[in-house]
């Protein structure tokens, strides 16, 4: 009997010393597969950016305002490679928010009847990065976001539209002031600067509601830049 088991226990041992054999192959296979994928892949690194953001709604056309003034960066930053992301609850519950990508020439994000009819990307571009520049009137598509770069002294830049009765006349009297009226400037389908950034009802916001500004660099993948702006007013 004891004789029957050695037989039988030797011919078990080959059989579970080829199984184990096979999955450390198998493992060892693993590793480097995925060692070797892993090589292969090259992750872009995410630049740098400091900026000083101010968002404000004062009642009028003129005390109501985006501006982000880019104080560094780390390499000049196209603006078609960023997403910026903003979300805000107002203080009488209304809840909004926008999202800005560029380059779109097909469907621009700001659309308004002013002035004959005008359309661009916002937010603008000003100053270095951006090209050729018109501070007010028809922008050159240098301004359009997704046109221009992020370097040290870029601005990102827009007012609503609207300053007289006759094109809108936001915040122009008494009875307007936080208000957009349809008339010769603002039709149904117009979007106006500040609207492109925050979205819908923006102009609900108030001095001191909270507006959570992020910007998101598409190649890497990364929040770049991040912040809580206070919102202004006059």
């Amino acid at each position: 009997m004891n004789s029957n088991r050695k037989m039988r226990d030797a011919g078990v041992s080959p059989v579970v010393g080829v199984m184990l054999m096979l999955v450390v192959t198998i493992i060892i296979a693993a590793v480097v597969s995925a060692f070797a994928g892993g090589m292969g892949k090259t992750t872009e690194k995410a630049p740098t950016v400091s900026m000083e953001c101010r968002i404000a709604n004062g009642g009028t056309w003129g005390s109501s305002e985006f501006d982000c003034a880019v104080l560094g960066t780390s390499d000049a930053i196209p603006t078609k490679d960023l997403k910026i992301i903003t979300s805000w609850t107002a203080r009488d519950g209304t809840k909004g928010g926008g999202t800005v990508v560029g380059p779109n020439s097909t469907f621009p994000n700001t659309r308004t009847h002013s002035g004959g009819g005008t359309q661009y990307n916002s937010p603008l571009g000003f100053g270095p990065g951006v090209g050729i520049t018109m501070s007010t009137g028809s922008y050159y598509p240098d301004q359009s976001y997704g046109n221009y770069s992020l370097v040290a002294g870029t601005h990102m830049h827009n007012v609503p539209y609207g300053y007289l009765p006759s094109y809108g006349g936001y915040g122009v009297s008494v009875d307007n002031r936080f208000n957009y009226t349809f008339g010769t400037a603002y039709q149904t389908d117009d979007v106006d600067a500040l609207q492109a950034i925050l979205g819908d009802n923006w102009e609900t916001l108030r001095q001191g509601d909270i507006v959570e500004l992020r910007m998101f660099h598409i190649p890497s993948g990364k929040i770049i830049y991040e912040k809580d702006v206070t919102v202004g007013g006059q």
